[in-house]
């Protein structure tokens, strides 16, 4: 079960195995560095203990032995700056709090997908960028603003959102950075109270039902007695 060396007996450079002989566990150096292993043998986890858990710098690996995770741990957690990959290619970098992310970068394929805040690893406060780089989207606050842009950086929508869509109040821009329209959205469409412009003179003031215009007719509003 184990073989190595004892101080003031406790365990200080040993190995550990598990019931098919291959190591799990090893404590080198006298230094608290620890490899840790799973059942088949494979290295999991290289870093630094205390107090039996993850405490400093170290590194984890999948079970195909890539490097998952490089940074720093405090009580067996994440914590502080690390590195996650996935794949062997790098997925985010930046600060982490207790195992979640708390800031930094996000990547996709290896290009810059987001950079900003997460709360509890969803993206909270930010902007994100397309393919080539440009910023096509901002949250705020974290109060669900956002500004979005086109492929050349122009602001085209700025305005509230959930889920993921446009819902609440919003304003569009033309390429010029000229109002189109501001009012309510649902579900990423316009719905309710709005204006339209068009080149900067008000086009129409009304209501709206899933993306278009309820027109009132004349006679409409009245009833034949």
């Amino acid at each position: 079960m184990f073989e190595g060396k004892y101080k003031n007996d406790l365990r200080w450079n040993v190995k550990r195995y598990n019931s098919l002989g291959n190591i799990i566990y090893e404590l080198k150096d006298v230094k608290g560095l620890i490899k840790e292993y799973n059942y088949d043998g494979n290295l999991i986890f290289e870093g630094e203990y205390l107090n039996g858990k993850r405490n400093g710098h170290g590194k984890e690996y999948d079970w195909n032995g890539k490097l998952e995770f490089e940074g720093k741990y405090l009580n067996g957690k994440r914590n502080g700056n690390g590195k996650d990959y996935k794949d062997g290619k790098l997925r985010f970098e930046g600060e982490y709090l207790y195992n979640y992310k708390l800031k930094g970068k996000y990547y996709i394929n290896e290009k810059l997908e987001y950079e900003g805040e997460f709360l509890y690893e969803k993206k909270y406060n930010g902007k994100r960028y397309d393919e080539i780089g440009n910023i096509i989207c901002e949250l705020i606050n974290g109060t669900g603003k956002v500004k979005e842009y086109d492929y050349r950086g122009r602001l085209e929508f700025e305005g509230e959102y959930i889920n993921g869509k446009r819902n609440g109040i919003g304003k569009e821009y033309d390429y010029d950075g000229r109002l189109t329209f501001e009012g309510e959205y649902l579900n990423g469409e316009r719905h309710g109270k709005g204006k339209e412009y068009y080149n900067g003179e008000l086009e129409f003031e009304g209501e709206y039902l899933n993306g278009e215009r309820i027109e009132i007719k004349e006679n409409d509003s009245c009833i034949n007695i």
